[in-house]
């Protein structure tokens, strides 16, 4: 079985959650300060060398400002979107 860092579904996560950042138009350092994270935590989940479990995700989506149950929507419809 193929990690799930590797499928296709987890690269749209990762591509949903740079649009949303850069939607935002926040910096990934100014992300990661809103963490209370170094700029590398998100640079490597941005890029897929690192997951993010359901904690962090939600962190990350408050730091956004966007509706985790939206965004997760938006990656299982097969239009997919970039909130």
């Amino acid at each position: 079985m193929t990690k799930s860092v590797f499928t296709s579904k987890y690269e749209q996560f990762r591509l949903l959650l740079v649009a949303a950042r850069k939607k935002a138009r926040i910096s990934q350092a100014q992300l990661a300060d809103k963490l209370s994270r170094p700029q590398s935590f998100v640079s490597k989940y941005e890029r897929g060398e690192r997951r993010l479990d359901v904690i962090e995700f939600e962190q990350v989506a408050d730091a956004l400002k966007i509706e985790p149950v939206r965004f997760l929507k938006k990656l299982y419809d097969r239009k997919g979107g970039t909130e």
